[in-house]
């Protein structure tokens, strides 16, 4: 792929005047030394005590006027474009040109030009312009603002690999009108600049490790779009002996300011030359002239030197990406709620409100299930199911605590499911189901849905409960037969996710038939006929389990266990529909508390009929628990022990690095040092 003077998202080479102004550089900014910049883990625990530099400094912004327009990528090849421009000198200070007059994302997707997407013939081949319109369209896929953050977060969770330790997410000021911004900065790898270009355009997509999140090439420009406007990228990366720096820039605004009829990105790249310790610029003056321009115009930044000074703060490698102009809400405020709690993130006007008596009522609206969807800080707790210990996601200077939804569930069970499509089996899944610990005094229920360990359908409601069946009934899976899609808000309709909604079903009506009691509600079950019966199976209704009040019926944990056995009988405890799919219950875990004599409070009542006791089949289960919990274990230290493998290849890699240039410097001195002698 050549190099040109921009970088048009369409797949023509003639491109149109574009509307820039000349720009003089400042003297000495090209060509300065390079900062040597603290480790990575200094500089993380000094933005968490501080939060300076970088426009990371929160001020009190007044709301810009100016209005703005959305954007997303295309798909079309990254091709060329010229955009001369005339470098004599003249430096370019006026402020941002005004925005398109809609500041709110599902209004902004006018864009009046005159011109729609055309088909041009050249070398006899036809080309499509992709029009920005497309941006927006595109971005649309995004329906929940904090869906769109977590696409970017994505990104940083994939450089784990590399050895990224941190992502932090921030507000951040608008130099040129103070209005707020949003800044995501991890210190990953970092991108070269031909990464760049792929990530600036559509469809491309490096991570083929099948442990990578990000899949289709399309998240960064989708997300970035829905959240702003417009969006800056900084990016510093080392690979061997080069190490470069590129900016690239995403802005609706410009496009729709300057009535382009493609998507046009501005970039500018530098490399670090290592013998006279200064930044060079790459691929020609003429293309850096033309791009800077644009860059100065239309960035938040109206020097090249505000623009480098981004780069102090992300270390030897790593990504900042800064979205400006953000979308504002139907009430005309910014969609992201800066100011309601400072080390938090909200959706502005989003606050949930439940249904539920004045006694619960607090305890449902600030249970996780129902804070999730406006609160940034609880979304990220539970978007990941696991989170290396050597890893922190850092949001507004406070890192973010890992919240795991099965520690919140009371008398769990353990089910494993074996989908199968033509008689093949396509995967397995454990399902952890249970009880919110609050119930019955909350309302919600649903499954939590992961894929590659990270979060899809939170509380998805597979049922529509009446009479409270199903109520708080929660359930947690890593799903990774299924494939999720674009957005990662939900997943593809394939037969094989609809064999799961309806298992999951199941799943919940079998819980709550078989352990409501356990919580205060009638249980109501099908007795099964003898086999030599010919009655049919009549319905028998049970007095409730009363919780949390002492009986002298239970006298002993062998008591205990009878009387639950008498409950709940082992014939029924142990059903669970056995169809084609190869479905298991392993742990029964509410036998298990009662012969651990945790569960000494619950009054429990006989029922009639004939009940069977298997002690064998409750100790089987109890030793099935332990030996899962032990393979958890040691499937975390798994884990984390290969990232320690990957982080000290890649130390040992920076380290080689480092020798071979020290050697080299040490040839030349003593090169310089015999040439003197002589």
């Amino acid at each position: 792929m050549t190099l040109t003077d921009i970088v048009d998202l369409s797949s023509d080479d003639e491109l149109g005047e574009v509307d820039v102004k000349p720009v003089k550089l400042e003297p000495g900014l090209v060509g300065r030394k390079l900062q040597q910049n603290e480790n990575n883990k200094a500089q993380l625990v000094k933005y968490q005590k501080s939060k300076t530099p970088c426009a990371i400094r929160e001020s009190e912004e007044n709301r810009s006027s100016n209005a703005l327009s959305t954007g997303h990528s295309s798909s079309s090849i990254l091709d060329q474009g010229q955009s001369p421009v005339d470098d004599t000198g003249l430096s370019y200070t006026s402020p941002l040109s005004p925005a398109p007059l809609c500041r709110q994302f599902w209004k902004a997707g006018n864009y009046n030009d005159g011109i729609g997407s055309k088909v041009t013939i050249q070398n006899g081949k036809n080309y499509l312009h992709v029009h920005p319109m497309f941006l927006h369209s595109n971005a649309t896929s995004h329906k929940w603002a904090f869906g769109a953050i977590a696409e970017l977060l994505d990104n940083a969770v994939d450089e784990i690999q590399n050895g990224a330790t941190f992502v932090i997410v921030d507000k951040t000021s608008n130099p040129r009108d103070g209005s707020p911004a949003l800044l995501i900065q991890d210190n990953g790898s970092g991108m070269d600049p031909e990464a760049m270009r792929r990530c600036m355009s559509f469809g491309f997509s490096d991570k083929k490790s099948k442990s990578a999140i990000g899949q289709y090439g399309n998240g960064f420009k989708t997300s970035t779009m829905r959240l702003g406007a417009d969006v800056i990228v900084f990016s510093r990366h080392q690979d061997k002996r080069v190490l470069t720096q590129s900016i690239g820039l995403l802005s609706y605004t410009f496009l729709a300011q300057t009535g382009h009829d493609r998507i046009v990105v501005p970039m500018v790249d530098y490399e670090f030359n290592t013998s006279t310790e200064t930044l060079e610029i790459m691929h020609g003056t003429e293309h850096f002239m033309s791009n800077l321009s644009m860059l100065l115009q239309w960035s938040p930044y109206s020097t090249e030197a505000d623009l480098l000074k981004q780069f102090n703060d992300i270390g030897a490698h790593g990504t900042k990406v800064i979205i400006y102009n953000l979308w504002f809400s139907d009430d005309g405020n910014v969609e992201l709620d800066f100011d309601t709690d400072s080390e938090d993130i909200r959706i502005s006007g989003d606050t949930k409100k439940v249904n539920a008596t004045s006694k619960w009522k607090t305890v449902n609206e600030e249970h996780i299930a129902n804070r999730f969807h406006y609160s940034l800080r609880v979304y990220l707790s539970i978007l990941y199911l696991r989170i290396p210990e050597t890893f922190q996601i850092v949001l507004r200077g406070r890192v973010v605590e890992h919240h795991n939804i099965a520690n919140d569930l009371k008398f769990p069970e353990f089910i494993l499911y074996k989908p199968q499509m033509g008689g093949s089996v396509e995967g397995q899944v454990i399902t952890t189901i249970g009880f919110l610990k609050e119930a019955p005094h909350v309302s919600f229920h649903g499954f939590n849905v992961y894929h590659k360990n990270r979060l899809i359908l939170p509380f998805w409601q597979v049922v529509s409960y009446l009479d409270s069946r199903g109520r708080g009934v929660v359930g947690v899976l890593e799903a990774n037969f299924v494939e999720p899609s674009h957005n990662k808000q939900d997943f593809e309709k394939t037969s094989l996710f609809q064999k799961l909604e309806a298992r999951l079903k199941e799943m919940t009506w079998e819980y709550w038939d078989y352990h409501c009691g356990l919580i205060g509600y009638q249980v109501k079950k099908k007795l099964i006929p003898q086999v030599s019966s010919n009655r049919t199976p009549h319905s028998c209704v049970q007095q409730p389990v009363t919780l949390g009040q002492s009986s002298p019926a239970v006298g002993s944990k062998k008591a205990a266990l009878g009387r639950f056995e008498q409950l709940v009988p082992n014939s029924q405890v142990g059903r669970m529909k056995r169809k084609e799919n190869g479905d298991i219950p392993l742990v029964k875990n509410v036998k298990a508390k009662l012969i651990d004599g945790r569960s000494q409070n619950v009054q429990l009542v006989n029922p009639t009929g004939n009940q069977l006791k298997d002690e064998e089949a409750v100790n089987l289960m109890q030793e099935n628990k332990k030996l899962r919990a032990k393979y958890l274990e040691y499937e975390k230290k798994g884990e984390e022990l290969n990232l320690k493998v990957t982080q000290l290849r890649s130390e040992i890699k920076e380290l080689d690095d480092e020798y071979s240039r020290m050697m080299s410097e040490l040839e030349s001195l003593e090169t310089v040092k015999e040439e003197s002698g002589v």
